[in-house]
């Protein structure tokens, strides 16, 4: 991309970021975690506890192994379950329509929501949920739809011990509540990933812990 081009690319997707981060940032009990390298925010009782519960039936029916984008040898990186969400059933209906109200981003952009689920010494190691610029499957997951831009991550249940959701890089630990969002950035302001966002979905201990994931992208999502 010629430099001109690419600049006007950076400073609209800049724009963009801006725009979420501002309206998030004006929602009520909105929290944003008080660190220069991230854009980090939570917001307790984002759901209902009615809500989390018919999630929590939906993930349980079609779950299945969880797999990661660049295979890297660790075959226990990430041992959780995985579910794609009907984006057809109510309850789907009832939290992509929560997004938008809280983010205004058009949901052209966004991935089919996930569900996760994690029983006792499962884990997430550490990760990013960007796709790595020149890893295996950048081409193939970016080629379309570009790169992720945001992430939104929901707790379903509280969890007995362990599951934590630890941001390694800026020191900063989320323990699982109902209904509790987590959302974030996944670019710097200049429109480069940010490893500031690496995160590492803890090991439970005691329990099971369901999570849901909904991840935005540049471009339209076309699937």
């Amino acid at each position: 991309m010629p430099d001109a081009r690419r600049s006007v690319s950076l400073l609209a997707m800049q724009l963009a970021s801006d725009s979420v981060a501002h309206r998030i940032a004006q929602t009520g009990g909105i929290q944003r975690v008080p660190h220069p390298k991230v854009e980090l925010f939570q917001l307790k009782d984002f759901v209902s506890v009615d809500l989390a519960s018919q999630l929590i039936t939906l993930i349980d029916r079609d779950r299945r192994p969880s797999t990661i984008a660049d295979a890297n040898g660790d075959d226990y990186f990430r041992t959780s379950e995985t579910c794609d969400l009907d984006p057809n059933d109510p309850a789907v209906k009832a939290l992509e329509t929560q997004f938008v109200a809280l983010n205004g981003i058009d949901p052209i952009l966004g991935e089919p929501c996930q569900g996760q689920r994690y029983d006792v010494g499962q884990e997430f190691k550490a990760h990013t949920d960007y796709f790595t610029p020149g890893g295996t499957d950048y081409e193939k997951f970016c080629s379309v739809s570009g790169q992720r831009t945001w992430t939104f991550m929901i707790y379903l249940n509280p969890v007995d011990a362990g599951g934590a959701t630890r941001f390694k890089v800026i020191g900063k630990s989320f323990q699982p509540e109902v209904g509790k969002l987590l959302c974030w950035n996944n670019a710097r302001p200049d429109g480069s990933v940010n490893p500031a966002t690496l995160h590492h979905g803890m090991k439970v201990r005691k329990g099971v812990k369901y999570v849901i994931t909904k991840w935005y992208r540049e471009l339209p999502w076309p699937w």
